[in-house]
């Protein structure tokens, strides 16, 4: 096997640094036992005379830390991600990941933090400077199996003035975020890869974003928020994005109308069993769109007299709303709880509570100010925002509700530094192919290039 040559020139800069915190006994993996089966060495002799295609599927089912680490064995493990051969036998054995990952944040309605260096220090993105070099992203990942973290870094030509708003099958979704139309790209933070798709129609200010990516699709919803004057800004219409292996697109095709008196939260939308679903505010309900019909409707939410924060998530393929519910005039103890949407599309039932002794701890650290939730798999994580111990994941296939440990890349902890951590659910891919559907439009759109921010 070719020895890796630490002069070739990379085509981007990735940094792949690790913490993982073990629920036995709370120590940090050695990267010095990966080669080790208890307190035997793998025997060279045996395992380099694997035939390639063997080694190739088992190099496949590596986790990205790991595939990472391991491109720098030698020159064909380093091109794997560049193979087209390996990248198809990796989508069809590599197992699904229900991970998380989280951008530092100002608000929902900012931009991420960028630096040019290790420190992760940040700057404001209302004053980012306009310059076209690229600028360094950094995100981290959260295995919830393994309650790790992982901090990526790349360098990317995404322009200023974008934040992530959503997330699904390994893409990850940037929007503009000054005021009129939306120019939405797609990015795979895995490799750093960038595709824009054509800008919105109509203007708009921080819209909620939902996107669902398939192996053979792709479903953009961008919905309210509609920029009608430089003093009004109202929920009235909603835009969809489609593309398909079967050739159909739609680009930015007007759907039905919203409800009467929408009032939702910007840029949370959540895809369910092809619906995008949103919270919609005074009172409290749940918006719903299905993509096939392009309509919209209400559905009464659970509680709503007595709910607070309300979050929809999706976690084994359901719509759930995590909530605390206060009852002040009943003889009802405080609680979280969690309900999901039954088939029937307009019943809740409840599912889960915060254990009492726990919630006493989460009330006292999120002190009435609310919280956050992401769902993926069959995981949720609960984040309260400033807080330094500021995380909860509940395992819904083993009922079991853990302290996330802080991230130790924010500054020492999460919610120290000025910025809070916002999460999303993810699917760490080596490749999204379906991108390359995006070739197939032949109507000119303005590049994400020659934005003007």
């Amino acid at each position: 096997m070719e020895a890796f040559d630490p002069s070739m020139t990379l085509p981007f800069s990735y940094t792949f640094t690790t913490a993982t915190s073990s629920r036995s006994s709370g120590t940090t993996a050695s990267p010095n036992n990966i080669m080790t089966t208890g307190s035997s060495w793998m025997d060279g002799r045996i395992w380099s005379k694997l035939p390639q295609r063997l080694l190739d599927r088992v190099i496949a089912f590596l986790p990205p830390p790991a595939f990472f680490r391991a491109r720098c064995v030698c020159k064909r493990w380093y091109g794997l991600l560049f193979s087209p051969t390996f990248l198809e036998l990796y989508l069809q054995v590599s197992p699904r990941r229900y991970w998380f990952l989280f951008f530092k944040q100002k608000s929902l309605n900012k931009s991420i933090y960028r630096s040019n260096d290790n420190n992760s220090s940040g700057g404001d993105p209302q004053n980012d400077n306009r310059s076209s070099s690229p600028t360094t992203c950094e995100a981290f990942l959260f295995d919830p199996y393994d309650l790790s973290w992982y901090r990526i870094s790349f360098p990317t030509l995404l322009p200023p003035g974008f934040s992530p708003a959503a997330s699904s099958g390994g893409l990850v979704c940037w929007v503009s975020y000054e005021a009129g139309p939306k120019t939405l790209i797609l990015c795979n933070p895995m490799v750093g890869s960038l595709t824009p798709l054509p800008p919105t129609l109509r203007s708009r200010l921080f819209p909620s974003v939902g996107l669902a990516v398939t192996p053979t699709s792709i479903d953009v919803t961008m919905a309210g928020d509609d920029l009608i004057s430089p003093y009004a800004v109202k929920n009235l219409t909603a835009e969809s994005f489609h593309m398909d292996g079967g050739g159909f697109y739609s680009i930015w095709g007007t759907s039905s109308s919203l409800p009467r008196l929408c009032s939702f939260e910007s840029g949370k939308m959540v895809h369910v069993e092809g619906r995008f679903y949103c919270m919609n505010y005074s009172p409290y309900s749940i918006l719903a769109h299905d993509i096939s019909s392009n309509s919209w409707w209400k559905i009464q939410a659970p509680m709503r007299r007595f709910l607070r924060s309300p979050n929809l998530v999706e976690s084994g393929g359901k719509l759930l709303l995590v909530a605390a519910v206060e009852k002040s005039q009943l003889n009802v103890p405080k609680s979280l709880r969690l309900w999901g949407l039954q088939s029937c599309g307009t019943t809740w039932v409840e599912l889960e509570r915060m254990p009492q002794q726990l919630y006493v701890q989460f009330a006292e650290l999120e002190n009435g100010n609310g919280f956050h939730c992401v769902g993926n798999g069959e995981f949720i994580a609960i984040m309260i925002p400033g807080t330094e111990q500021k995380a909860v994941l509940f395992d819904m296939s083993r009922k079991r509700w853990h302290w996330i440990p802080p991230c130790p890349y924010v500054n020492g902890g999460v919610g120290r530094g000025g910025g809070e951590l916002h999460g999303f659910a993810y699917e760490p891919r080596l490749a999204t192919p379906v991108i390359g559907l995006l070739d197939q439009l032949t109507l000119p759109f303005q590049s994400y290039n020659n934005i003007n921010v």
